[in-house]
C-alpha cells in the first residue's frame, strides 16, 4: 500500500510539480490541500481543485481560513502596526502560519505518513512550514522536492512539460502569492537587487494612475471604514477580500 502524504498546494509551478514527482517518481499517495488566506474567487478555487485532479491526487481538500486569518493575526498586526524595516507588511509569513496549522490538521485527519510542502531553500518559507510542523506533527515526515533537489523553476516546467502536464508556463516563470495581508511576486528578476519586475508579472496591472485621497476610520485600533464606505465585515472573503489586499497596506503605513 503506497504511504499517504499531504501536500500544501496552491496551483502554482512548485506545487504542480511536487504532485508528479510525488505520486509518479516516488509512488506516494497524494492528498492535496489549499488553505484560502484571502487570494483566491470561488473560481479559482475551483479551478485548482480541477488542476490537482487531474495532475494525480488521491483526494483535494479546500479550507476558507480568511475570517480566522484575520480575526487571529491580521487584525492584531494593523492593532500594532506591524511592518518589516518599518516599510511593509509582514503578508506571506502571516499566511504561511495559517496555512501549515491547517495543513498538520488535516495531515492528522488522514493519518498521513508524511505532509510535503513546495518551498525552496531560498526564503524563509521552509523554515516556518517546518517549524509549524514539527510542533504540530512531531514524526510525521517532512518532504520538500524542490528544496532537497535543488530545482530552478525552469528546470521544474521542462520537468512537467515532459509529463505533459498543460499549465501557463508563462505565468508559472513567476512565484506569486495573494492574500488578505498583500500579494508578493518573485521572479529571476528579484533575485537581485537591481532587478525590476515586468509589468506583466504581477496578477492585475495598473488601470488607474490618477491621485486619490483615502480616509481610513478606526474604532478601538480596528479599520472600520474606507473614505464613505462602511466595512462591517474585515475579512468577508466575497465582497472585500481582493479590496483589503490594498487597504490593510493602507492601514498599517498611517496608523
Amino acid at each position: 500500500m503506497a504511504k499517504k502524504v499531504v501536500l500544501g498546494f496552491s496551483g502554482g509551478l512548485d506545487t504542480s510539480f511536487c504532485v508528479k514527482y510525488l505520486t509518479e517518481d516516488l509512488g506516494y499517495e497524494v492528498h492535496s490541500i489549499i488553505v484560502n488566506t484571502g487570494g483566491f474567487s470561488a473560481e479559482e478555487l475551483q479551478q485548482i481543485e480541477a488542476h490537482a485532479i487531474k495532475l494525480g491526487v488521491k483526494t483535494h481538500k479546500t479550507v476558507n481560513a480568511v475570517k480566522s486569518y484575520y480575526d487571529s493575526i491580521i487584525r492584531f498586526l494593523i492593532y500594532g502596526n506591524v511592518l518589516k524595516n518599518n516599510t511593509y507588511p509582514l503578508s506571506v509569513s502571516a499566511e504561511r502560519l495559517s496555512q501549515a496549522l491547517h495543513i498538520a490538521d488535516h495531515a492528522k485527519e488522514l493519518n498521513a505518513d508524511a505532509v510535503a510542502h513546495g518551498s525552496t531553500g531560498a526564503g524563509n518559507d521552509q523554515v516556518r512550514f517546518d517549524m509549524i510542523f514539527h510542533i504540530m506533527i512531531p514524526g510525521v515526515e517532512i518532504i520538500t522536492p524542490i528544496r532537497d533537489l535543488k530545482l530552478s523553476r525552469e528546470a521544474e516546467i521542462e520537468y512537467l512539460k515532459n509529463k505533459q502536464v498543460e499549465m501557463n508556463f508563462e505565468k508559472a516563470a513567476y512565484s506569486i502569492n495573494k492574500g488578505l495581508w498583500g500579494t508578493s511576486v518573485g521572479g529571476r528578476e528579484t533575485l537581485s537587487s537591481k532587478g525590476v519586475l515586468p509589468e506583466s508579472a504581477w496578477p492585475t496591472q495598473v488601470t488607474k494612475t490618477d491621485s486619490e485621497e483615502v480616509v481610513l476610520t478606526f474604532e478601538k485600533g480596528e479599520l472600520k471604514k474606507l473614505t464613505d464606505k462602511n466595512i462591517r465585515t474585515p475579512a468577508k472573503p466575497s465582497r472585500y477580500c481582493r479590496r483589503l489586499q490594498d487597504l490593510m497596506v493602507l492601514a498599517a503605513t498611517f496608523t
